[in-house]
């Protein structure tokens, strides 16, 4: 959380006095002794600890498959940089599918990662990426370049 938050100190995860079922999300700003809960944070930063919390599960709360559509919404690119990490960790264990718009996201996983949708004959389409076949374009762009420029597929088009 320091990486994305440098403020951020710790969290304060207590029961709530009146209803002890429940945890608020409080934490300390470092140099502060004040708590402060999530109307404080920005969405962006928000956005990230619950990615995070969903990929760095324990074990043995992890379901088999974590689906999620464009994580990347509201992050910061350093946030996104973190989030493909944590992305990938959690690939190691379990199925990972995310739904990205994001080149910058796109970035940073190898084209054997990647399953580009296309709408063909009023249905979709899901090739993977070949990495052969980009070898040569590899050499002088980035994966999200190439989506860019139309490279890849997963473009709008005229049915």
């Amino acid at each position: 959380m320091q990486r994305v938050a440098p403020f951020f100190d710790d969290f304060q995860l207590a029961p709530q006095k009146l209803n002890p079922e429940k945890i608020r999300l409080e934490w300390k700003h470092k140099g502060s002794d004040a708590y402060f809960d999530a109307s404080a944070l920005s969405d962006g930063t928000l956005r990230f600890i619950a990615l995070a919390t969903l990929f760095l599960q324990p074990t043995s709360y992890q379901p088999s498959v974590i689906l999620v559509d464009e994580p990347e919404l509201g992050l910061h690119p350093y946030a996104i940089t973190l989030l493909a990490s944590l992305i990938k960790q959690a690939s190691v264990n379990i199925q990972v599918i995310i739904s990205t718009q994001s080149p910058f996201l796109l970035d940073h996983f190898q084209p054997e990662d990647v399953l580009v949708a296309d709408r063909v004959e009023g249905g979709t389409q899901m090739t993977r990426l070949d990495p052969a076949k980009l070898e040569t374009w590899l050499q002088d762009y980035s994966l999200g370049q190439l989506w860019e420029k139309n490279e890849l597929g997963g473009r709008p088009g005229v049915e």
